[in-house]
């Protein structure tokens, strides 16, 4: 029997042919990860960094250090686009271990916040207290206000000895307990058909 041309022998090839490769599909291709070498990465925003931000010259005080010691980022951002832009920067680590701690100790440009001039260069240094032992690797990070975060190429840091235990500021967590809680009711009052 032939329908549009297509014998009911080419309609089984075809369904015994979309079978085999939906079953190769689904059982996996593990052979092929014997044969060709798996490759790994860690995601770094490039993207931030070559349409608005360019991180250069990040270099690192050091490559191992012990817990309470500092390690300290330099380098330059470079403005690519002709606006101002509103920053700040810190540490990005990524680790083995559940901790990722650093404590910031100095920033240069000082403060949380600084700009940065249209098609300006900014030099900056990040200074961190490292916290926990732990193999990290560091990357500066910038956060450019309205765009988003960037991340410079980094390195990987090496950090022996105790831990370092710093008490939790009990006032901040009561006080950000309070804030969401008045927020809540603002928006519960204001709002009570959206809530049911």
């Amino acid at each position: 029997m032939v329908i549009n041309g297509i014998t009911m022998v080419d309609k089984k090839l075809i369904v015994v042919g979309l079978s085999v490769v939906l079953a190769l599909g689904t059982i996996g291709f593990n052979w092929i990860d014997s044969i060709l070498p798996s490759a790994e990465a860690h995601g770094v925003q490039a993207q931030l960094q070559s349409r608005f931000v360019r991180i250069e010259d990040e270099t690192f005080n050091r490559q191992s250090l012990q817990t309470g010691e500092q390690l300290c980022i330099s380098g330059k951002f470079i403005s690519l686009v002709t606006r101002d832009l509103r920053g700040w920067n810190s540490i990005f680590s990524e680790s083995t271990n559940a901790g990722n701690r650093w404590e910031i100790m100095t920033r240069d440009p000082p403060g949380n916040v600084f700009d940065l001039p249209g098609n300006g260069v900014v030099p900056y240094q990040i200074c961190a207290k490292a916290l926990e032992p732990g193999v990290y690797h560091v990357h500066t990070q910038l956060n450019v206000a309205s765009v988003g975060p960037g991340l410079g190429p980094g390195q990987t840091v090496v950090v022996d000895g105790e831990i370092i235990l710093k008490p939790i500021p009990y006032t901040n967590i009561a006080y950000q307990s309070i804030m969401i809680g008045v927020a809540y009711v603002v928006t519960f009052a204001t709002r009570p058909w959206q809530v049911i």
